[in-house]
């Protein structure tokens, strides 16, 4: 009896390391991943993520969700981000703003944008707009200028946020065109979007893909564009270059990063899945048909990218001496 009782127990050891292994090794991801957007919903970084995270399950093998984390300029969510336990279950959305012109402005910054993060994949580049309420009296860009140095300080614009690529790339604009309008910071693009387009805010500085709707419903007008040429969707609206302030004329970045340290596997898992999702002719036109362009760019290749553009804004911070407000 206890010569079988043992040859029992024997058996089931291999059995019970089997399963004990599997639950070690278990491949990633085994749970939904969150995805963590800085800014509220409605703005650009909102609308890239969550086409890319309705899409990406098919490859990745589980779905992701994003939640929103506005306030800051994006500094909140950014931080949570940086923060989070580095397993691959917290992701979030990397753009210009959270890691490179908010921390080059804001030296309390709670983490440093080149050590703090593990880049994964740049998803896609946007164009910028300085966009007017209908109202507004002018509308192209020499009026708009005209108007501005006529009355300094009579108008404001609105941001997603202080020390966001709206705000920075705004206030390099006033500094190098010789105007002056007022700051209104906003918890992201969406509710900054909603006042201007209601007249509270006769203008905006804002990412092409947030702004185009209401720009195609003629609720706002497109007075100049960051873009390396003239838009399709909008080739009556010169960019900054055209108008001699090239150093304006910089494109935001919307990719996926996650905390310092995320395992290899993680970083090939999340790079390998969102390039093949970025391979969907419904994606890619989704994406496409918010004035973007792809560019789903290698991990080196987008760490590469965040540390040269948070140089670039440090050094208009230093030059313009910049400050917030």
């Amino acid at each position: 009896m206890q010569r079988r009782h043992l040859l029992a127990a024997a058996a089931a050891v291999p059995l019970a390391l089997a399963a004990g292994t599997g639950w070690a090794q278990q491949a990633y991801p085994a749970k939904p991943v969150r995805v963590i957007v800085p800014f509220a919903p409605g703005g650009t970084t909102d609308i890239i993520a969550r086409v890319v995270a309705d899409r990406i399950a098919a490859h990745f093998g589980q779905p992701m969700i994003v939640e929103n984390r506005g306030g800051g300029g994006g500094i909140i969510g950014a931080a949570e981000i940086a923060k989070a336990n580095p397993d691959g279950y917290t992701l979030g959305v990397a753009t210009v703003s959270t890691t490179a012109s908010n921390p080059a402005i804001n030296p309390k910054t709670p983490y440093n944008p080149v050590t703090d993060f593990t880049s994964i994949i740049n998803i896609a580049a946007t164009p910028n707009v300085i966009a007017v309420h209908p109202s507004f009296p002018a509308k192209d860009y020499k009026g708009f200028v005209e108007e501005l140095k006529r009355n300094p300080g009579k108008y404001s614009y609105a941001s997603s946020g202080t020390g966001g690529i709206g705000h920075l790339q705004m206030e390099l604009y006033k500094s190098l065109s010789g105007t002056f309008v007022t700051h209104i910071p906003y918890r992201g693009a969406g509710p900054a979007l909603n006042d201007t387009v209601a007249g509270q805010v006769p203008i905006i500085f804002d990412n092409l893909p947030s702004a185009l709707p209401f720009i195609k419903d003629g609720r706002l007008i497109p007075i100049v564009v960051a873009a390396p040429q003239r838009l399709e969707v909008l080739p009556n609206v010169p960019t900054f270059k055209e108008v001699g302030l090239e150093p304006v004329n910089r494109m935001a970045y919307y990719g996926f990063h996650g905390p310092k340290g995320l395992p290899q596997e993680v970083v090939n898992k999340v790079y390998e899945a969102t390039k093949k999702t970025l391979e969907d002719p419904d994606v890619r036109k989704r994406i496409e048909g918010t004035g973007s362009l792809i560019v789903a760019n290698t991990p080196d290749e987008f760490a590469a990218q965040t540390r040269a553009e948070f140089e670039v804004y440090k050094k208009v911070v230093e030059q313009q001496k910049l400050k917030l407000e």
